[in-house]
């Protein structure tokens, strides 16, 4: 009987192990977005890319991934008058797990009850968004989707 050690050395790491599909003449390269995948992967976990764990990973999930972008990247998932409407905060939520991202405080100021949770969100959003850099209008003079999130939440 071998020792645990001895089956150890003849055991082959996948990466000494060929590839049966190159020599079958089947072998794939990764598409641009499982690339992406594979590099975004590789960046929250802290490991250097190119690397083969990530690249694996990406082609076994290659089939199982959809390429489209999550609705709220998109504009179905954005409301028209700012923000994000319930089929973009519902994807928003499918893609980050544990997100407690919810629809925006659109009741007017002095409607809410001072001091209270909406209150409170409403003042922390506006307070957070009429922060952030850039322009209010388009070339075209159109709003911007930082200036319709602000009217929106009566900033």
């Amino acid at each position: 009987m071998k020792s645990f050690k001895q089956l150890r050395t003849e055991a082959k790491e996948v990466w000494d192990k060929p590839n049966p599909k190159a020599e079958r003449g089947e072998s794939e390269k990764l598409s641009p977005a499982a690339k992406a995948r594979a590099r975004a992967r590789a960046k929250a976990a802290g490991r250097p890319y190119p690397n083969m764990v990530d690249n694996i990973w990406a082609a076994r999930n290659e089939e199982t991934e959809i390429d489209e972008a999550p609705a709220w990247t998109r504009k179905e998932g954005k409301s028209p008058s700012g923000g994000l409407n319930a089929k973009g905060i519902a994807s928003y939520r499918r893609e980050n797990p544990g997100s407690k991202l919810s629809m925006a405080v659109t009741t007017p100021p002095s409607k809410l009850k001072p001091g209270g949770k909406a209150a409170n969100r409403r003042k922390s959003f506006c307070a957070r968004m009429s922060g952030v850099e850039g322009p209010m209008k388009k070339p075209n003079g159109d709003p911007t989707r930082k200036a319709l999130a602000l009217r929106k939440w009566n900033c």
